[in-house]
């Protein structure tokens, strides 16, 4: 590891959960309890197409596009293009870790793809470039770039397994940092000039309990240093191990969520108000407001997350994919010529 790279990647896990194949491996671990089984984990939107070429026209600075897959990929992707490294998951998690279904799982050994930079960025599929990126959106130095807030977990009955999750992410965060301590040494980073106002609103309530609730965490891409996660490790293998080996996403599992929180609480982060060049959408049935921000280039970044099972999903996808169309049609070289 050379913390002197000032090179950036990009890290993108994608899954087609059309594959028959992938779906009767899947179909093993089906009767776990206490997992989460919805379809909308797994189901492909074609966005990756736009994903890629959001990378290499607005954010040609990237050095290399490592691309996560269990082994299928889509029909149109040029797997010769120099500045992409396709791997599978057995090039870098344990074999007795796989097959895994588990995102969770898979975000456990980010820092072990091979030839991956100190500092990356890890998107989701679902996550999309709209304009000019600079290295300085994501980094200053070595420190990610990130907002910090405190929020107690938010018991939600519709999906209880990530309300779990957020739990775990804190209880680790506990048993290495003190609340009170952070807060007094990190000060300006939890009130930050620049910050949305009801991050000042979160901090201030949270003065009122003594040991941590859990963070509030920006649904977008996530700049990470890869000695954070061999840090975190090296403190709490027990932890990550058990994650790394529940195949389906699972109430136990902590997730990446706990290696961001961790830069912040050390203090190793540069204060930033994310949500001026981001926005987060869900698919749904009334996709007005997505599509305006696509078309007009409201913002830099944006998420476009499936979380709904009660949405039309093909006429949805449809309708954003037109409007990506419209907005990146500029085929790159992560594309097949033909395709």
């Amino acid at each position: 590891m050379n913390v002197n790279d000032k090179t950036i990647d990009i890290v993108i896990t994608w899954v087609n959960g059309s594959d028959s194949d992938w779906q009767k491996r899947k179909n093993e671990y089906l009767k776990k309890p206490d997992t989460d089984l919805r379809d909308e984990r797994y189901r492909d939107s074609g966005s990756l197409k736009y994903l890629l070429r959001g990378i290499n026209l607005h954010a040609p600075w990237v050095r290399k596009v490592h691309l996560l897959t269990e082994g299928h990929l889509p029909d149109w992707l040029n797997t010769e293009c120099e500045k992409l490294n396709v791997v599978k998951h057995a090039d870098f998690m344990p074999a007795e870790t796989l097959p895994t279904f588990n995102s969770n799982a898979i975000e456990m050994y980010l820092h072990k793809i091979p030839d991956l930079s100190e500092r990356f960025i890890y998107f989701n599929d679902d996550m999309l470039i709209l304009k000019d990126v600079e290295e300085s959106d994501f980094f200053v130095g070595n420190k990610p770039k990130d907002m910090l807030a405190l929020q107690p977990v938010v018991a939600n009955p519709n999906n209880p397994v990530m309300s779990n999750i957020f739990l775990n992410n804190s209880i680790v965060i506990s048993r290495h940092f003190d609340k009170e301590e952070s807060i007094k040494r990190n000060r300006s980073k939890y009130y930050h000039v620049g910050y949305p106002v009801k991050y000042f609103i979160y901090n201030i309530l949270e003065n009122a309990f003594p040991l941590y609730t859990s963070f509030y965490t920006v649904h977008g891409p996530s700049p990470f240093l890869k000695s954070t996660f061999e840090e975190v490790w090296e403190k709490e293998h027990e932890v990550l191990y058990a994650t790394a080996n529940n195949h389906i996403r699972s109430k136990d599992d902590v997730s990446q969520y706990l290696f961001r929180e961790w830069e912040k609480q050390k203090g190793n982060f540069v204060p930033s108000n994310l949500h001026r060049n981001f926005a987060y959408f869900e698919i749904g049935n009334d996709n007005r407001k997505l599509i305006s921000c696509i078309k007009g280039k409201k913002k830099k970044l944006i998420c476009i997350n499936d979380t709904c099972k009660e949405v039309d999903f093909e006429k949805a996808v449809n309708e954003i994919n037109d409007a990506l169309e419209s907005s990146l049609s500029q085929n790159s070289p992560f594309e097949k010529m033909n395709k």
